[in-house]
Protein backbone atom coordinates (compact mmCIF):
# COMPACT_ATOMS: atom_id res chain seq x y z
CA UNK A 1 0.00 0.00 0.00
CA UNK A 2 0.98 3.31 -1.26
CA UNK A 3 -0.35 6.82 1.53
CA UNK A 4 0.61 10.09 0.45
CA UNK A 5 0.47 12.22 3.72
CA UNK A 6 -0.52 15.79 3.63
CA UNK A 7 0.20 18.86 6.06
CA UNK A 8 -1.74 21.38 4.58
CA UNK A 9 0.10 24.78 4.24
CA UNK A 10 -0.16 28.32 2.14
CA UNK A 11 3.48 29.07 2.06
CA UNK A 12 5.05 25.75 2.72
CA UNK A 13 2.72 22.41 2.21
CA UNK A 14 4.55 19.78 3.44
CA UNK A 15 4.05 15.85 2.16
CA UNK A 16 5.41 12.30 2.91
CA UNK A 17 5.23 9.37 0.69
CA UNK A 18 5.21 5.76 2.23
CA UNK A 19 5.06 2.26 1.57
CA UNK A 20 3.15 0.40 3.88
CA UNK A 21 3.53 -3.78 3.47
CA UNK A 22 1.71 -4.27 7.13
CA UNK A 23 4.45 -4.60 9.37
CA UNK A 24 7.03 -2.86 7.26
CA UNK A 25 6.80 1.05 6.82
CA UNK A 26 9.24 1.91 4.12
CA UNK A 27 9.83 5.84 2.80
CA UNK A 28 9.55 6.58 -0.75
CA UNK A 29 9.17 10.29 -1.14
CA UNK A 30 9.36 13.81 0.90
CA UNK A 31 9.32 17.52 0.05
CA UNK A 32 7.35 20.54 0.02
CA UNK A 33 5.68 22.72 -2.21
CA UNK A 34 5.92 26.19 -1.54
CA UNK A 35 4.53 29.41 -2.77
CA UNK A 36 5.85 32.85 -2.90
CA UNK A 37 4.09 35.42 -0.50
CA UNK A 38 4.00 38.14 -3.37
CA UNK A 39 1.71 36.15 -5.46
CA UNK A 40 -1.75 36.95 -5.19
CA UNK A 41 -4.14 34.22 -3.26
CA UNK A 42 -5.69 32.57 -5.89
CA UNK A 43 -2.76 31.68 -8.34
CA UNK A 44 -1.17 30.11 -4.83
CA UNK A 45 -4.31 28.24 -4.44
CA UNK A 46 -3.81 26.96 -8.16
CA UNK A 47 -0.10 26.45 -7.69
CA UNK A 48 -0.56 24.43 -4.62
CA UNK A 49 -3.57 22.41 -6.59
CA UNK A 50 -1.68 21.71 -9.42
CA UNK A 51 1.35 20.66 -7.19
CA UNK A 52 -0.55 18.48 -5.32
CA UNK A 53 -2.60 16.92 -8.46
CA UNK A 54 1.07 16.00 -10.01
CA UNK A 55 2.10 14.28 -6.43
CA UNK A 56 -0.69 12.21 -6.57
CA UNK A 57 -0.31 11.15 -10.33
CA UNK A 58 3.00 10.52 -10.05
CA UNK A 59 2.78 8.65 -6.50
CA UNK A 60 -0.58 6.54 -7.28
CA UNK A 61 -0.81 6.48 -3.35
CA UNK A 62 -4.37 3.54 -2.21
CA UNK A 63 -4.89 5.90 0.96
CA UNK A 64 -3.82 10.02 1.39
CA UNK A 65 -4.09 11.51 5.08
CA UNK A 66 -4.59 14.99 5.44
CA UNK A 67 -3.97 17.02 8.80
CA UNK A 68 -7.19 17.96 10.36
CA UNK A 69 -7.37 22.17 10.40
CA UNK A 70 -6.58 22.85 14.28
CA UNK A 71 -5.57 26.45 15.03
CA UNK A 72 -5.97 28.25 18.68
CA UNK A 73 -4.13 31.59 18.26
CA UNK A 74 -3.75 33.44 14.60
CA UNK A 75 -7.18 33.26 12.67
CA UNK A 76 -5.29 34.75 10.14
CA UNK A 77 -2.96 31.72 9.79
CA UNK A 78 -5.76 29.21 9.96
CA UNK A 79 -8.00 30.91 7.26
CA UNK A 80 -4.60 30.84 5.05
CA UNK A 81 -3.98 26.95 5.98
CA UNK A 82 -7.56 26.36 5.20
CA UNK A 83 -7.42 27.67 2.00
CA UNK A 84 -4.97 25.67 1.12
CA UNK A 85 -6.41 22.72 2.79
CA UNK A 86 -9.18 23.06 0.64
CA UNK A 87 -7.21 23.01 -2.51
CA UNK A 88 -5.63 20.06 -1.52
CA UNK A 89 -8.48 18.47 -0.97
CA UNK A 90 -10.26 18.99 -4.09
CA UNK A 91 -7.01 18.07 -6.32
CA UNK A 92 -7.42 14.70 -4.50
CA UNK A 93 -10.80 14.01 -4.52
CA UNK A 94 -10.33 13.92 -8.25
CA UNK A 95 -7.90 11.11 -7.94
CA UNK A 96 -9.11 9.25 -5.10
CA UNK A 97 -11.86 8.77 -2.63
CA UNK A 98 -9.76 7.37 -0.01
CA UNK A 99 -8.65 10.21 1.91
CA UNK A 100 -8.45 10.53 5.71
CA UNK A 101 -8.11 13.17 8.02
CA UNK A 102 -6.36 13.22 11.34
CA UNK A 103 -5.73 15.42 14.76
CA UNK A 104 -2.42 16.67 15.74
CA UNK A 105 -2.67 14.83 18.64
CA UNK A 106 -4.22 11.18 16.78
CA UNK A 107 -0.63 11.80 15.00
CA UNK A 108 1.67 12.42 17.68
CA UNK A 109 -0.18 9.26 20.00
CA UNK A 110 0.83 7.12 16.66
CA UNK A 111 3.86 7.85 16.42
CA UNK A 112 5.56 8.51 19.49
CA UNK A 113 3.24 7.18 21.47
CA UNK A 114 1.94 10.39 23.35
CA UNK A 115 -0.31 12.56 22.66
CA UNK A 116 1.25 15.89 23.70
CA UNK A 117 4.79 14.91 22.06
CA UNK A 118 6.63 17.88 21.18
CA UNK A 119 7.90 18.79 17.14
CA UNK A 120 11.27 17.48 18.29
CA UNK A 121 9.91 14.36 19.64
CA UNK A 122 7.67 13.42 16.50
CA UNK A 123 10.87 14.32 14.40
CA UNK A 124 12.93 11.83 15.61
CA UNK A 125 10.65 9.22 15.64
CA UNK A 126 9.72 9.64 11.84
CA UNK A 127 13.27 9.00 11.48
CA UNK A 128 13.84 6.23 13.81
CA UNK A 129 10.61 4.34 12.02
CA UNK A 130 11.46 5.15 8.96
CA UNK A 131 15.43 3.84 9.07
CA UNK A 132 16.68 7.55 7.91
CA UNK A 133 20.21 9.08 8.26
CA UNK A 134 18.65 12.34 9.70
CA UNK A 135 15.73 14.19 10.53
CA UNK A 136 13.56 14.91 6.96
CA UNK A 137 13.73 18.74 6.35
CA UNK A 138 12.03 20.98 6.29
CA UNK A 139 9.70 20.41 9.34
CA UNK A 140 6.61 20.25 6.90
CA UNK A 141 8.22 17.14 4.93
CA UNK A 142 8.63 15.64 8.52
CA UNK A 143 4.93 16.33 9.72
CA UNK A 144 3.49 14.80 6.42
CA UNK A 145 5.74 11.76 6.84
CA UNK A 146 4.17 11.57 10.29
CA UNK A 147 0.85 11.68 9.08
CA UNK A 148 1.45 8.71 6.55
CA UNK A 149 2.66 6.99 9.86
CA UNK A 150 -0.04 7.53 11.47
CA UNK A 151 -2.46 6.51 8.71
CA UNK A 152 0.06 3.16 8.36
CA UNK A 153 -1.21 2.64 12.26
CA UNK A 154 -4.61 3.56 12.33
CA UNK A 155 -5.48 0.58 9.83
CA UNK A 156 -7.96 -1.07 11.88
CA UNK A 157 -9.67 1.98 12.66
CA UNK A 158 -9.48 3.49 9.02
CA UNK A 159 -13.26 4.10 8.57
CA UNK A 160 -13.75 6.26 11.32
CA UNK A 161 -10.95 8.54 10.06
CA UNK A 162 -12.25 9.07 6.38
CA UNK A 163 -13.44 12.26 4.76
CA UNK A 164 -16.83 11.64 3.37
Amino acid sequence: MIILGIDPGLATLGYGVVSYDGNRITPVDYGILSTPAKVPLPRRLVMLYEGVSELAMRHQPDDIALEELFFSKNVTTGIAVGHARGAAIVALRQYSESLYEYTPMQIKQAVVGYGKADKQQVQQMVKMLLNLREIPRPDDAADALALAICHAHSAKYRAQYKIQ
